[in-house]
């Protein structure tokens, strides 16, 4: 079973990809863990920032490792294996779902240096992730890491527009043109 501190920190990821960080309270964070209130002080000294902060790691660790394990022995095939992956998670945004380490890098104030870097740091790892993956492709550092920046910002785009359009058809036109860059790269 998992711990308390584990289960606030699932339950502020659901409630980032629901309502972002203003959005989110620690009434649902204690409702949806089943935490007792002083659970919040004692396993997040620094409050809703540090739970943020760990929420976006967190999820930002459990997508790269989705990432890592894409099959594909071709550029073009972990692009579509990519593509497959994301694109349940996009729909998603279609009924009001969105990207928690999104969430967190919009919510962050200005000068919220811990939400800016926790997010920094959870897209930078999905876009090595990707590249080191499409390298063991045959595909140059640069080129992979070009086309790993490209899917990430893909998947981050396609949750916006496909939720301010209530529909999926964003997300299927970018992953069409995505299939055919892919080929630009061999």
């Amino acid at each position: 079973m998992a711990s308390t501190r584990d289960r606030m920190i699932d339950a502020t990821v659901d409630a980032l990809r629901r309502h972002g960080v203003a959005g989110m309270s620690f009434t649902e964070i204690l409702d949806a863990s089943g935490a007792a209130r002083g659970a919040i002080y004692h396993h997040f000294p620094g409050g809703k920032l540090e739970l943020v902060a760990e929420a976006a790691q967190r999820n930002g660790s459990e997508v790269r490792d989705l990432f890592a394990a894409l099959p594909g022995r071709t550029p073009a095939a972990v692009v579509g294996e990519f593509l497959r992956l994301v694109r349940p998670v996009v729909l998603a945004s279609v009924d009001g779902q969105s990207c928690a380490v999104a969430a967190v890098a919009l919510g962050a104030e200005p000068g919220s240096d811990e939400l800016r870097a926790s997010a920094e740091a959870a897209f930078r790892s999905w876009s090595d992730t990707l590249a080191a993956r499409l390298r063991a492709t045959g595909l140059t550092r640069s080129a992979a890491a070009e086309l790993a920046t490209t899917l990430v910002t893909l998947l981050e785009g396609a949750h916006v527009l496909c939720r301010a359009e209530a529909d999926i058809a964003p997300f299927d036109s970018v992953a069409s043109a995505a299939r055919r860059l892919v080929t630009a790269y061999g």
